[in-house]
């Protein structure tokens, strides 16, 4: 047998808005987790360190000399073909059931995979170790005769199977004579014919994801790349609610051996915003309301408009932070954390973060439910403790655990919020209340102008903080927001500044200034993003073309990105996918594209 694969973040993943999978190059199912993103990783074998034989489903040919992946068009099903040194050749077909069915859509908890014999005698050796309680155990199993239960620590899984259930448990190689069918799913007895049913599954499924996708307005240019990542972040929503995740995964360093690892499987309202307004422009309408749905229920939970920065898929807000001290890590780079404490601090921009795609329902006449009055009056509690916040300190969007001042962007995105909600007055009739978001929205710009922008000899700049004079990326979103237009001195002398003193080459950094951590040790993709859509803005457009080519020639075999690179080597870091970059790659290839009237 060959050994298995270098453990990379060159990953393909899964899913169908309820679960969710990453699988490998040599087509190892290594992580999974259930009943929800949230939940306990079944499949871990992706932070197990040396340890690859628990918390993994991985199928092999015996003399296995090949692998090959490629998607279905325009789904995620992924079909991995593996080949041995006689010729022999099974392909693997991969997903997580979803589709409409008696008028409601259906996404178990299940993971199906088909092995179809398509060349030679293969002969294969299947592994499949479900683990437990963070990796702490493995899964104990009751063997039927066609299925094998798997007790979890939330809910126990149910494999169904015309394979030999011996082999397969015992990891024994036999002959696959036939297609094979595994149907691994909620502890209970499978339904109806087995092969029939997981088939027409496949093809539902297929069906599905191919018709979503053709309602989709994608540019000209790069779309196949578009495709890809709208796929994806629509996999990082929680149907049930309309959360939408930052990542599918936790503790991904973001640099090597660096303990920058995060838990990215909730929800931030930040992360959130540039999810939607990404496939808003590709017009994928179905993930706003949604997610809209979800912002109602976290306002009308929230005391006084007060916003927690992020929250689980179920829209519960206490996430508290633990190691899963039975994981290693990512290659061993532990700690492996569960939960997030920075669910604690104040960040302040998350209110604009909230106004902003809440805005689009009052405007949008193609929506099911567009928002009303009841609606801008919920909001307009959101917009109160922006304006009361927007020159208070706060953790930032760069969620820094030991220091707080006033940020930029955070006053940057209150003045956001203040702005739309006059848009909002307008457009309701409400004059009163338009007269007075546009006076909020005036005086916080003074604040910004008076604290945020610097003279200097090189033409001035804004800053980062209020307090202190240092540089990060998220001033290229001022023009993005519509703060200022990205002609205006202020903002080209800005972008000069950034690029002066965060720009490696064809990388960015977020900040240069040490944090809690030290020194940052790899770039962060959505702000090489931010700099591409800001050389577009300022007319940079052949030079922004190249860098945004050059990002698009970092994504892994399926097209996607992490969170982090390594500005040197271009090796990706970081949580996995990362919707912020996924993000980054829709807004730039619709910004750059040209025109469909130029084949029309």
């Amino acid at each position: 047998m060959t050994a298995p694969p270098t453990t990379t973040l060159d990953l393909c993943p899964i899913g169908n808005c309820q679960v969710s999978g990453l699988i490998d190059r040599g087509g190892g199912l290594v992580w999974g987790c259930v009943p929800k993103v949230d939940g306990d990783p079944v499949f871990c074998s992706l932070l197990g360190g040396e340890q690859q034989d628990r918390g993994v489903w991985r199928f092999e040919l015996v003399g296995q000399v090949a692998v090959r992946q490629s998607y279905v068009r325009n789904t995620p099903i992924l079909v991995t073909r593996l080949e041995a040194a006689d010729g022999s050749a099974v392909e693997i077909t991969d997903f997580c059931p979803r589709f409409e069915r008696s008028g409601r859509m259906y996404r178990p908890v299940a993971y199906v995979r088909t092995v179809r014999p398509v060349a030679g005698a293969p002969r294969l050796k299947v592994t499949l170790s479900l683990a437990r309680n963070y990796g702490a155990e493995t899964a104990p199993t009751v063997r039927g005769t066609n299925h094998v239960r798997f007790l979890g620590a939330e809910e126990g899984l149910r494999l169904s199977t015309d394979a030999p259930v011996g082999h397969v448990l015992e990891g024994r190689p036999y002959r696959v004579e036939s297609d094979q069918h595994f149907f691994l799913g909620p502890d209970e007895p499978f339904s109806g014919n087995l092969r029939a049913e997981t088939r027409a599954m496949e093809e539902q499924t297929r069906k599905y994801w191919q018709l979503w996708v053709r309602g989709l307005a994608t540019p000209l240019e790069w779309q196949d790349e578009v495709i890809r990542c709208a796929i994806t972040l629509k996999l990082c929503q929680h149907e049930e609610t309309g959360a939408i995740v930052a990542a599918l995964t936790t503790s991904i360093p973001e640099a090597r051996n660096s303990e920058r690892n995060w838990d990215y499987r909730y929800c931030w309202i930040r992360d959130s915003y540039y999810t939607v307004q990404a496939l808003n422009r590709l017009g994928a309408l179905d993930v706003l309301e949604k997610y809209l749905g979800f912002l109602r229920n976290v306002v009308d939970a929230a005391s006084d408009g007060d916003i927690q920065p992020l929250y689980s898929v179920m829209g519960e807000g206490r996430l508290d932070e633990a190691i899963a001290e039975h994981l290693p890590g990512y290659r061993g780079m532990g700690p492996v954390r569960v939960g997030n404490a920075a669910y604690l601090q104040r960040q302040y921009d998350c209110y604009g973060q909230i106004v902003l795609p809440s805005a689009h329902a009052f405007f949008d006449r193609r929506l099911l439910r567009m928002s009303d009055e009841l609606d801008f009056a919920r909001l307009e509690l959101v917009g109160d403790v922006a304006w009361a916040m927007h020159d208070k300190p706060d953790a930032g969007l760069w969620e820094f655990r030991t220091r707080t001042e006033v940020h930029t962007y955070s006053a940057m995105m209150c003045w956001a919020a203040c702005d739309r909600l006059a848009n909002i007055a307008e457009r309701l009739g409400k004059a009163e209340r338009q007269a007075l978001w546009s006076e909020r929205a005036r005086t916080i710009r003074q604040t910004i102008e008076s604290r945020a922008w610097v003279d200097d000899e090189d033409g001035g700049h804004y800053k980062a903080s209020f307090e202190s004079d240092y540089i990060d990326a998220s001033l290229l979103q001022l023009a993005e927001v519509r703060y200022i237009a990205p002609d205006d001195v202020r903002f080209q002398a800005t972008l000069h500044a950034v690029e002066r003193e965060l720009r490696r080459g064809e990388h960015m950094l977020r900040y240069a200034a040490e944090d809690d951590f030290g020194s940052p040790e790899t770039a962060f993709n959505v702000c090489t993003f931010w700099l591409i859509e800001a050389l577009h803005l300022a007319r940079r457009d052949d030079e922004a073309r190249e860098l945004f080519k050059r990002m698009l020639g970092h994504a892994t075999a399926s097209g996607l990105l992490s969170e982090d690179m390594d500005f040197e080597t271009g090796e990706l870091w970081g949580n996995f996918p990362q919707t912020y970059s996924l993000v980054g790659v829709i807004n730039c290839a619709v910004l750059l594209s040209k025109s469909w009237n130029t084949i029309r």
